[in-house]
């Protein structure tokens, strides 16, 4: 098999129109350390470098968000909800813009790519109209002999460290409630994606955020430098999103300081089929739940259990779909499958693959590397899969459907259930009843009933177990870079 790729006559210059240097203090300025390669995933070739910063320009970065820190906390609701409202307008006039630059450093579709900044957008509209809706309360203490008065005031500076599966939108999920709450804020993105952040970064100046509240810095150093901010007394708050690992080093990190943490973690979707379901509708958002972003995101499908009665149907039909998804170039308009982040990615997927088949597993589509250039999987199917399987105790992050079979509901709620992740679950089933009640009995954060799509910037975003701590979006993501205080007075 092999992938089509094929470059857009602008690429040269919007590559050219992105900043490379670090963000700190509304400057761009140079890194200390030597500067990072970054790649396009869909050939395997360097398309830019980047800035590197060292412990030193960290702190430059956190002594300006910590200046800011103040007149920002102190700017009036209105004032901060106008800017966040003028970053989302940007954000939509360049869409396009933005998208392909997506494509071209993380390998996404087009259509997944403007999907994200959408979506990415959005978090600046909602949180711009939280911001003015931040409101406290007041109650008549029991004993009558005084009033209590509760205020919710910025929590101070928030380091955020983002993935490179969605550059935007995992930015923008952060930046928009820590600016909204009257926080400043150093991101940390992933090196694999920097572009889209320091191009964020541009459009967020344009759009009035004063120096010295969003500070973007890339390193080759992410665990020295984060360390040496979390043990900093001026930081308050770290958000992060990547994998349980990581999260769990940063917890302890941040331990050392009782430094508040909001964890976005890793994920093992269970996609249940009763017998009942439709299939029609399963089968569509079952192509939505894994195939967004590739496979490469934490709320993928990742273990599919259907019902006995279905399975032979489920799995013919999407082995069907997936083996005609078109391999290519992200930016390429004919893309239906892009590539993977790394060489090192389509390597895990294939093992994955592999060891899935010698415990029994029947291959029905994909499986193969294709011929280069760039880092690429094809979509596949894998039916009959054991639970014992690697596909089925690991996060996938990839095109990898893995099915099972079931015929009980006990049984089925005790397979999903039976793993440490507790992000998102999704279940189909005709029976209202049926699929409350096990949606309630699901133990993670979300869960997708008769959808293949849960995210929404107006939604809780956040898991249970080791999927993480917090949540974003919604009234409760401004929470999280808030410090509640209660005031008793008589009067």
């Amino acid at each position: 098999m092999t992938v089509v790729t094929k470059l857009d006559s602008n690429t040269s210059t919007l590559l050219d129109s992105i900043p490379t240097d670090l963000f700190i203090d509304g400057q761009w300025v140079n890194g200390a350390g030597t500067p990072l390669p970054v790649f396009d995933p869909s050939t395997g070739e360097q398309i830019a470098t980047i800035a590197n910063a060292d412990l030193g320009d960290a702190f430059k970065a956190l002594d300006a968000a910590t200046a800011a820190a103040a007149s920002w906390a102190a700017t009036s609701p209105r004032q901060r909800s106008e800017i966040l409202r003028r970053c989302y307008d940007l954000m939509i006039e360049r869409r396009d813009e933005i998208a392909w630059l997506i494509s071209m450093e993380n390998g996404k579709t087009l259509e997944d790519a403007r999907g994200e900044v959408t979506y990415a957008a959005e978090f600046f509209r909602w949180f711009a109209e939280e911001a003015v809706r931040l409101n406290g309360e007041v109650s008549i203490a029991p004993s009558g002999a005084n009033r209590i008065l509760v205020e919710h005031q910025p929590i101070g500076v928030a380091i955020l460290v983002t993935p490179w599966n969605f550059p935007a939108a995992m930015a923008t999920r952060k930046i928009a409630p820590a600016l909204a709450a009257g926080c400043t804020c150093i991101l940390k993105p992933a090196t694999e994606t920097p572009l889209t952040a320091y191009l964020l970064a541009q459009m967020f100046a344009q759009a009035g955020v004063p120096n010295g509240v969003i500070n973007v810095v890339t390193t080759s150093q992410s665990g020295a430098v984060v360390s040496a901010l979390l043990h900093d007394p001026r930081v308050r708050k770290i958000s992060f999103t990547g994998s349980t690992e990581v999260g769990r080093k940063l917890l302890h990190e941040a331990a050392d300081a009782v430094i508040s943490s909001s964890m976005e973690l890793g994920g093992n979707a269970p996609f249940i089929i009763f017998e009942d379901a439709d299939l029609d509708l399963a089968v569509e958002s079952a192509m939505i739940a894994k195939m967004r972003n590739g496979g490469e995101a934490c709320t993928a499908a990742n273990r599919f259990y259907v019902h006995s009665s279905l399975a032979p149907q489920f799995a013919e039909r999407i082995s069907q779909r997936m083996a005609a998804l078109e391999m290519g170039a992200g930016y390429d308009l004919t893309t239906q499958c892009g590539p993977m982040i790394t060489a090192k990615a389509v390597d895990r997927l294939h093992g994955l693959t592999l060891d899935a088949q010698a415990l029994g597993a029947t291959l029905l589509c994909g499986g193969e590397i294709p011929d280069g250039p760039g880092f690429f999987y094809p979509p596949t199917v894998l039916t009959n899969v054991p639970t014992k399987a690697r596909v089925f105790s690991e996060e996938i992050f990839g095109p990898i459907v893995a099915i099972t079979s079931f015929d009980d509901e006990e049984d089925v709620i005790r397979m999903a259930n039976d793993t440490e992740y507790g992000l998102i679950s999704y279940v189909f089933t005709r029976d209202l009843a049926r699929g409350l009640r096990v949606s309630e009995r699901m133990e993670s954060g979300m869960v997708a009933l008769n959808r293949g799509l849960a995210s929404d910037p107006a939604a809780p975003f956040g898991g249970t177990k080791q999927s993480g701590l917090g949540r974003e979006g919604a009234h409760h993501g401004i929470l999280e870079f808030c410090e509640t205080k209660y005031i008793a007075v008589a009067w």
